[in-house]
C-alpha cells in the first residue's frame, strides 16, 4: 500500500475496482497458504476505502476518588457481556509504589463495579478472562523506571481479586522455564492451556525474549516456540495474543508489522500484513477479528494508517477501519488505542496508551 492512498476517496468505479482487487489479492493469498502449507500472506487491503461504521464516545469509564486515568493497554470483556475488566496504570505509566487498584471492573455505561491488586504491580500491560471469569494480567516492566524486585510475571486472579497463581518468578528478568521477561500478554485455550507473549522490547543494551511459552492449565512449562528475527516463525515483539474458533493461535509480532498464525504447538499456518502494525488483538466468537494499530507512521510501517482494523480471523478480509483519531499521522510517539475489546452489544473500546482513557466506539 502506497502514502498516496492515505487520503480519503469518493466512492465511484475506480474505488470500488481498487477495493475488489485488494480482496482479491488477500484471498488468492490466503488461497496459496491453505494449499500449499504456510507461506506468507503480504497482500494488503486498503483502510481508507474500508467503511468506519462506529461513532466515536470519549469518556467514558468513571474512576473513583477523582483518580484520573493513566497509560491503558489491557482490556477485555467479561463472558457476561455485560461488563468491561481493564488494567491500568495507576494514573500514570507506572505502578510500582502505587497504592490504587489497577484492576478494574466497569459496567457498560462506564461505573465501576469493584477493583483489586494494589501493591502487586508495576506495568499492566495484558488482560485475559477465561472461561470461569478468572482474570489473567501481565506485568510486564515497561520502559519507566523500575524499582528493583518488580514484573516480569503473569498473575491469575479470581473475578473477586483473590490471586490463584502466578507464572514467572516475581522481580527475576530471564528466559527459562521458570523465568518471563516483560510478558505481553497471555491467553488460556478452551482445554486450559496458557499461552504467554515474552516479551516487551527493552532500553537499549538489554536483553529482549521473543517467545511464545505454553503451561499445562496448572502452570507447569510445557514448551515454547519463537526466536528473535523478522522470518517466519521468529518475532520483534510479540505484542499481543487471540484465539479463534479453530483454535488457531493469532499473534501481534508488532515491530515486525504482521499478524502470524499459529497452532497451539507452535506449527506456523499463516502470516498476514493487512491489519497494519498490531499493538493489540481481539477476535469475538463469530470470529471477527479486531486489530489495532498504535504505532504506524513514516518511519514505522510507512504507508499504513493507525486505527483499528476490523475484519475476519477466517479469511482475512479487511471490512472496516476505525481511524486513529491523532490529527498528524506522522506523531512521533504511539497514539490511539493499543488494547482492544469489543462487548456483548457489539461496542468497541480501544483503551489507549498515550492520551489515557478508554474510548468507546458505538455503531452508527
Amino acid at each position: 500500500m502506497s502514502p498516496s492512498r492515505n487520503s480519503r476517496r469518493v466512492a465511484g468505479p475506480v474505488s470500488r475496482m481498487r477495493t475488489v482487487r485488494a480482496q482479491l489479492a488477500v484471498a488468492a493469498a490466503l488461497a496459496l497458504v491453505t494449499v500449499a502449507g504456510p507461506l506468507s500472506s503480504t497482500a494488503s487491503a486498503d483502510p481508507c476505502v474500508a467503511k468506519n461504521p462506529y461513532e466515536r464516545h470519549d469518556g467514558w469509564g468513571r474512576l473513583p476518588d477523582g483518580r484520573k486515568w493513566g497509560a491503558t493497554s489491557a482490556i477485555y470483556p467479561a463472558n457476561d457481556g455485560r461488563h468491561i475488566w481493564v488494567a491500568e496504570r495507576c494514573g500514570a505509566n507506572l505502578c510500582a509504589g502505587s497504592d490504587v487498584d489497577p484492576i478494574l471492573l466497569f459496567d457498560l455505561q462506564g461505573n465501576l463495579v469493584r477493583s483489586f491488586g494494589a501493591g502487586m504491580f508495576a506495568w499492566p500491560h495484558g488482560i485475559f478472562v477465561d472461561s470461569q471469569d478468572n482474570v489473567w494480567v501481565t506485568d510486564a516492566v515497561g520502559y519507566a523506571p523500575v524499582p528493583k524486585g518488580w514484573g516480569h510475571v503473569v498473575y491469575k486472579f479470581s473475578p473477586e481479586g483473590r490471586l490463584l497463581m502466578t507464572l514467572g518468578t516475581k522481580g527475576v528478568p530471564g528466559n527459562g522455564r521458570h523465568t518471563l521477561r516483560k510478558p505481553n500478554d497471555v491467553l488460556v485455550a478452551p482445554d486450559g492451556s496458557i499461552f504467554v507473549a515474552d516479551g516487551h522490547a527493552s532500553n537499549p543494551g538489554e536483553p529482549t525474549n521473543n517467545r511464545i511459552v505454553k503451561y499445562a492449565p496448572d502452570g507447569t512449562y510445557l514448551m515454547e516456540f519463537g526466536m528473535p528475527g523478522s522470518s517466519r516463525e521468529e518475532f520483534n515483539e510479540p505484542h499481543a495474543l487471540a484465539m479463534d474458533s479453530q483454535g488457531r493461535l493469532f499473534v501481534a509480532d508488532r515491530q515486525n508489522s504482521r499478524i502470524q498464525i499459529f497452532d497451539q504447538s507452535g506449527k506456523h499456518l499463516a502470516t498476514w500484513t493487512q491489519f497494519g502494525r498490531p499493538s493489540g488483538l481481539f477476535i469475538d466468537r463469530n470470529d471477527v477479528l479486531y486489530a489495532t494499530d498504535s504505532e504506524s507512521n513514516a518511519q514505522r510501517n510507512p504507508g499504513w494508517r493507525r486505527g483499528i482494523y476490523i475484519g475476519s480471523a477466517k479469511d482475512g478480509f479487511v471490512t472496516a477501519f476505525i481511524p486513529d483519531p491523532e490529527p498528524d499521522p506522522d506523531h512521533s510517539l504511539t497514539s490511539g488505542a493499543e488494547g482492544v475489546a469489543v462487548d456483548g452489544q457489539g461496542n468497541v473500546y480501544g483503551a489507549e496508551v498515550g492520551p489515557r482513557q478508554v474510548v468507546r466506539y458505538e455503531r452508527r
